[in-house]
């Protein structure tokens, strides 16, 4: 649709009340099964909040209860997408951050300094009775 008839459309639609709107969302969704025109894919949850709209419209809610919901509805939405792309965000900056760990060389193990509590002399046989472990009691 081009972009002139699409605004030609939105300017009509803004002065229709929500009943008068759903009546030409049935007929949009008719003429999409008659002319089998495909729409992309609503996303999980668009399905669900289309399937509460639905539900509130089948059980013969008010125009204005079911806008008061989808208002709600709409919040949470803008909640989830915010989280979402709060937690995309946290996993490619530790994906960075493990991707630069991993190009980092490990030290030698030769080039390890010893651990700080322990002293071990370099040579085992120039060691002096203090440097050798206790012996045990003797049992009793």
């Amino acid at each position: 649709m081009n972009e002139m008839l699409r605004k030609r459309i939105e300017r009509h639609l803004e002065n229709l009340t929500d009943e008068q709107g759903y009546q030409v969302l049935d007929f949009v969704e008719f003429l999409e099964s008659k002319y089998g025109t495909a729409t992309r894919p609503p996303s999980t949850f668009e399905r669900f909040t289309e399937g509460v709209e639905d539900a509130l419209r089948a059980g013969r809610i008010p125009g204005v209860a079911i806008r008061e919901t989808m208002q709600a509805v709409d919040s949470a939405s803008r909640l989830m997408q915010r989280l979402s792309e709060a937690g995309r965000g946290a996993v490619e900056e530790l994906g960075r951050s493990l991707a630069t760990s991993e190009t980092k060389t490990p030290p030698d193990a030769s080039e390890t300094p010893p651990d700080a509590g322990t002293t071990a002399p370099a040579d085992p046989a120039s060691a002096t009775p203090e440097d050798a472990a206790p012996e045990p009691p003797p049992p009793a």
